[in-house]
């Protein structure tokens, strides 16, 4: 079969993403037309959060997009070389090279450009021996800014006993950066104590946490130590703390304060020295703004936050998760898929992952199950992956948006 572009576009497509330069194009306007995968690692923002939108959304204040803006408009030269900045997720600028080359009709008039650029100073491409950012904090996969700044809070968290506090989105991977606080700090050979709050009722959550003495209860047949006993020089884990209700925030804040525990029906109390991680999905200042959180205990947990980016303001992270998946699936079904293909990993950047990380996981998961080659293509992903909406905005070409500079929200 030859190889021909016009009857089969989708060949160019894989080509021009499987290339390691960021490729764009433009209308005679200004207004980008199409937008690859490295494009979108460089600045964070997805493929139909910019088609649409003028090249002046990514204006820095510096003379890049400025001058290719003007040399488009004016015609001057068929080719442009550029470089400077451009303004990327998370309200970082990236330094960048490249050209740009006119486009025109058979009549001879301009119908627009096509470009490419690189990032100046970029960091060298992990192996794939071993997820880059394992080494930072164990368990948690990525390089990218937004993790590169949890990995530092980590680390600075682990040199203190100091109460921690982990926001973000469900699947984000708080219980994980919980475990990597304690795995570097001190107390790391001794207990380390999850507890889910929202997973059991408050009487049941209040035994297990204070233990009990015998007959203090119905079933109470023995005296038992709770959980932030069995954390003694360690480190307990509260998971879904939004979830506590104020009576049981008032019995923790005890605990807390005077560093010691009394189980349910004793008289005495013990003493505890343990340190107190904390994590949730809610907006607890809006839960204390309700009233359903105290104010004492809301400063007493929150001493030192790490923030969990959701995993669409990390795009760049994808292809490493991907990797880092599949390597574990391997190993868990023997099988010896090499990776994600190029089509597929197209998609899975352009999904909003509503799940973040966990559900990229599972996303890999089903795709082991109807993988049949050595690739995962798109089509062993979940529909809701491979299938855009209508308003999805994803195809190369279409024009969802009509200017405005680009905003957090974008790559969402």
């Amino acid at each position: 079969m030859p190889l021909d572009f016009e009857r089969n576009p989708r060949l160019l497509d894989g080509l021009l993403e499987d290339l390691e330069h960021a490729l764009f194009s433009v209308d005679a306007r200004g207004y980008i037309t199409a937008w690859n995968q490295e494009a979108t690692r460089i600045t964070g923002f997805r493929r139909d959060a910019v088609i649409g939108r003028p090249l002046a959304a990514f204006d820095t204040g510096t003379p890049c997009l400025q001058v290719l803006t003007k040399w488009l408009t004016e015609h001057s030269e068929p080719r442009h070389r550029f470089e400077g900045k451009l303004r990327a997720r998370g309200e970082r600028t990236v330094a960048v090279r490249g050209s740009a080359r006119l486009v025109r009709d058979d009549d001879g008039n301009v119908i627009g450009a096509v470009g490419a650029f690189r990032e100046l100073h970029r960091p060298a491409p992990p192996t794939t021996t071993a997820p880059t950012a394992r080494d930072a904090i164990p368990g948690l996969i990525g390089n990218s800014e937004p993790m590169l700044e949890v990995a530092r809070r980590v680390r600075l968290a682990a040199h203190s006993d100091v109460t921690v506090l982990i926001q973000g989105e469900s699947g984000t991977g708080k219980e994980l950066v919980a475990r990597a606080v304690h795995d570097l700090s001190a107390r790391r050979e001794r207990p380390f104590v999850a507890v889910n709050c929202a997973a059991l009722p408050e009487s049941m959550l209040e035994a297990e946490l204070f233990g009990h003495v015998q007959g203090a209860f119905t079933g109470a047949v023995r005296d038992r130590a709770g959980l932030i006993e069995s954390a003694a020089s360690g480190t307990l884990f509260l998971d879904e703390i939004g979830d506590l209700s104020p009576l049981m925030q008032v019995k923790l804040l005890r605990v807390l304060q005077e560093r010691e525990v009394r189980r349910i029906g004793d008289e005495s109390s013990h003493a505890v020295d343990l340190r107190l991680v904390t994590a949730t999905n809610r907006n607890l200042r809006q839960l204390l703004d309700d009233g359903a959180m105290r104010e004492d205990f809301y400063y007493r947990i929150r001493v030192y936050e790490i923030a969990m980016p959701p995993l669409r303001d990390r795009l760049g992270d994808v292809p490493l998760l991907v990797d880092w998946f599949v390597r574990q699936q391997n190993e868990a079904t023997d099988r010896g898929l090499r990776g994600a293909s190029q089509a597929a990993l197209r998609r899975l950047l352009d999904h909003p992952w509503p799940g973040n990380v966990r559900e990229l996981r599972n996303a890999i998961e089903h795709a082991f199950v109807t993988a049949d080659g050595d690739w995962i293509d798109e089509d062993d992903l979940p529909a809701e992956i491979r299938t855009p909406s209508p308003s999805d905005g994803r195809a190369l070409g279409r024009n969802p948006r009509r200017g405005g500079a680009l905003s957090p929200r974008d790559a969402e």
